[in-house]
Parts: C-alpha cells; sequence; structure tokens
C-alpha cells in the first residue's frame, strides 16, 4: 500500500503585492489581471515545491494570502 506525506505552505499576501482575484459567492475563484512577475512568483514557488517531490493537491486565496496544500509518496 503507499504512504503518502502531506505538506502545508504559508504565503503571505506580502509576497504577491499585485496579486488580484476574484471568488464568487459560490466559491468559484478567478485570477485577473496577474503582472507577468507575481506570476513568475507562484510559479517559482510550484516549481521549488516540485523540484522536492512535492505534488500540489490544492492552492487556497485568502485576504491573509495564498495556502499550499502538498503530497508526496513515502517510502
Amino acid at each position: 500500500m503507499k504512504k503518502w506525506g502531506y505538506r502545508i505552505t504559508k504565503h503571505p499576501a506580502t509576497d504577491f503585492v499585485d496579486l488580484v482575484y476574484f471568488c464568487s459567492p459560490e466559491g468559484e475563484c478567478h485570477l485577473e489581471k496577474v503582472p507577468n512577475n507575481q506570476a513568475e512568483v507562484l510559479e517559482g514557488i510550484l516549481s521549488d515545491m516540485g523540484a522536492q517531490g512535492w505534488e500540489l493537491i490544492q492552492l487556497a486565496f485568502g485576504r491573509g494570502g495564498i495556502i499550499g496544500f502538498w503530497k508526496r509518496e513515502w517510502d
């Protein structure tokens, strides 16, 4: 049976000064008008975690920043 390890990371809003997103009352969220340098910050987080073997499960956006939920198989 596979065993999984999980990790939750927090990325403060100050890292994403110009990141703009909108969440509807139904909970559907969209990124809007994201400047390239801010997309690169998010891409860097995803690439760094992926290089360590973590697979992204979900990103949650909030006023305080972004929370990443990750998993990877344990040996």
